[in-house]
């Protein structure tokens, strides 16, 4: 039997089996309760309005808007909001960025079940919880300088291996402005080529071909 007030949960993922999955561990515990599933981070934020869970678990690659964007407009509407990002794996500038968005904690999918429930009720008491490996991983971010926005925008065309002059084009700025860019992120991605770069800011998740 439930307790009288149970971690009301919102699962967002774009997996059935995995909301499945997720739903069905969760369920069973008499302080928890999956009060609604979302498949994309609009229906999230749908369900987030109708149901006002206590609880958000979300996975950080959603189709269409991201997990952290998801997060970002959750928070802005209910600035309290607790919500546990829920992820594969990724680069420290993604969970960077989900728990700059608002999220209070991190986990991966691979983590044991009775890592998610403790994970569940500390970031429902206020606390933040991060993976381990999370958690280095953000250790590893803070030593890294950031890019700009514009430089994120060129590496991402340079990742889908256009040239300076085309990336001129499509940015509408001038090529020899380009190559400052791409000069910039060589030096602050600590890499040679545009290769290596675009293979670190994949790998970082600062950039995604998605």
């Amino acid at each position: 039997m439930k307790s009288s007030k149970p971690i009301r949960i919102l699962v967002i993922d774009d997996h059935f089996m995995v909301r499945m999955g997720l739903s069905a561990s969760l369920n069973v515990e008499p302080d928890m309760e999956v009060v609604a599933e979302a498949g994309s981070g609009e229906e999230g934020i749908e369900a987030y309005r109708k149901h006002h869970p206590t609880l958000v678990l979300m996975d950080l690659r959603l189709p269409g808007m991201s997990g952290s964007d998801c997060t970002a407009a959750i928070i802005r509407e209910c600035p309290h909001a607790a919500i546990l990002m829920l992820s594969t794996h990724s680069g420290e500038e993604e969970i960077y960025r989900a728990l700059q968005a608002g999220a209070r904690g991190y986990i991966v999918k691979s983590i044991l079940r009775e890592e998610l429930l403790r994970a569940v009720r500390k970031v429902h008491g206020g606390q933040q919880y991060l993976d381990p490996i999370v958690a280095s991983q953000l250790e590893e971010r803070r030593s890294h300088r950031s890019l700009s926005s514009r430089e994120v925008e060129v590496l991402r065309l340079v990742a889908k291996g256009l040239g300076n002059k085309e990336i001129a084009g499509a940015l509408n700025i001038a090529e020899v402005t380009v190559k400052l860019h791409v000069s910039h992120v060589l030096e602050k991605l600590g890499v040679k080529d545009r290769t290596q770069a675009a293979t670190a800011a994949l790998h970082r998740g600062i950039i995604s071909l998605d």
